[in-house]
């Protein structure tokens, strides 16, 4: 039997700040979580079970007033499995194409599970509610460090579309960490999600992004409910530990709603500081206390031509660029980039259309 991690609302950070400069460093000590993430990552790797040794990635900022960060990473665009095709947004789950059931069981790092005592640990093999497993493992073509998959149960086969645990467990995956470069994210089906398995992915970005504080318009502020003000256009939840049912609630109407209008979208989950729609003073940008859950409603891929520099997909959108060739992350520009990621949005009256029914269906809820 897998590793077991057992974490409680009381093993959440609720006090990040982000030190001063451009990397994202330590606020405190390591968590039990980064610990055993790490720990267990690094281990596969050590022994082979990766598809190749991540060192340390070529990295530079692009110039400009976005930050984005490129890393060349030529090994994942070669090595990774060919994703499977893809049809529809609502595509039902095929047990005969790969998932996350037939994996080599030593990529399993551990099995996380919620209880309400307090404490966290790691036990060996005690029995417990098979609805509320969420299984880590280490994704075999890694874009950055610690990059690990976490998949809700795989033996109830869910396609990949999200519910409102795996949300929830993300957003507390993220609390659970003491690095704000601790990053949650998530792909749709036609949206450069290679698997019809139900997944998130998590991994470490040790630079800041833009989004961690990009300025927010209030939509529904009670749900925690703000438009991106920002490059690309999006919308923005926001929650600290203690509203993080309610957002993940909200959330979770709000990606039911995609899916059901055959909208294909990327979430990002990140430690953020708390929404504003100005710029602020800097206490209040350095603070890491809450989670941003950004949601970005875009063009479908289906079967579509892949893009030579990146695929436009959750962290691509967030402003971290893995790149597949030395050519495009030398010469790439801010504009260049934005270039690209702008064909996969939503026209702009599209996206003020789907704003106005996200708004009113999450003021009905």
């Amino acid at each position: 039997m897998a590793l077991q991690f057992t974490y409680s609302n009381q093993d959440f950070v609720t006090d990040l700040r982000r030190p001063s400069g451009s990397g994202s460093g330590m606020a405190s000590p390591p968590t039990t979580f980064d610990k055993t993430v790490k720990a267990g990552w690094t281990d596969r790797m050590h022994r082979g079970i990766l598809r190749y040794h991540l060192g340390d990635l070529q990295t530079r900022i692009l110039p400009g007033r976005h930050g984005y960060v490129a890393q060349l990473n030529i090994q994942r665009g070669i090595e990774r499995r060919k994703p499977q095709e893809i049809l529809s947004i609502q595509q039902q789950f095929n047990a005969k194409q790969f998932n996350f059931n037939k994996i080599n069981p030593e990529e399993i790092i551990f099995e996380m599970i919620k209880h309400t005592g307090g404490g966290s640990a790691v036990r060996g093999n005690e029995p417990l509610p098979r609805h509320c497993r969420m299984i880590v493992l280490v994704n075999v073509s890694p874009l950055e460090f610690g990059h690990c998959l976490f998949v809700p149960d795989p033996s109830r086969c869910f396609p990949q579309i999200l519910t409102q645990f795996s949300i929830q467990v993300g957003i507390e995956s993220v609390l659970l960490s003491s690095d704000p470069g601790f990053r949650m994210g998530f792909n749709s089906l036609g949206a450069f999600a290679s698997v019809n398995h139900l997944h998130l992915h998590g991994y470490y970005l040790d630079h800041e992004l833009k989004i961690e504080s990009m300025p927010v318009k209030p939509l529904v502020p009670e749900k925690g409910f703000y438009r991106l003000m920002g490059f690309p256009a999006g919308f923005l939840f926001y929650t600290e530990s203690e509203g993080l049912e309610e957002v993940s609630r909200a959330v979770c109407r709000l990606t039911d709603f995609l899916v059901d209008g055959n909208t294909a979208h990327n979430l990002f989950l990140t430690r953020g500081c708390p929404p504003s729609d100005c710029i602020q003073n800097e206490k209040e940008h350095n603070s890491r206390k809450g989670v941003r859950i950004a949601v970005w409603p875009r063009v479908s891929c289906f079967g579509a031509k892949e893009e030579s520099a990146f695929n436009v997909a959750l962290c691509e959108l967030a402003g971290h660029l893995p790149f597949k060739n030395k050519q495009d992350y030398d010469h790439i520009t801010e504009k260049d980039v934005m270039d690209i990621i702008q064909r996969y949005l939503l026209p702009d009256e599209e996206f003020l259309r789907l704003e106005q029914q996200l708004t009113a269906h999450l003021m009905d809820s």
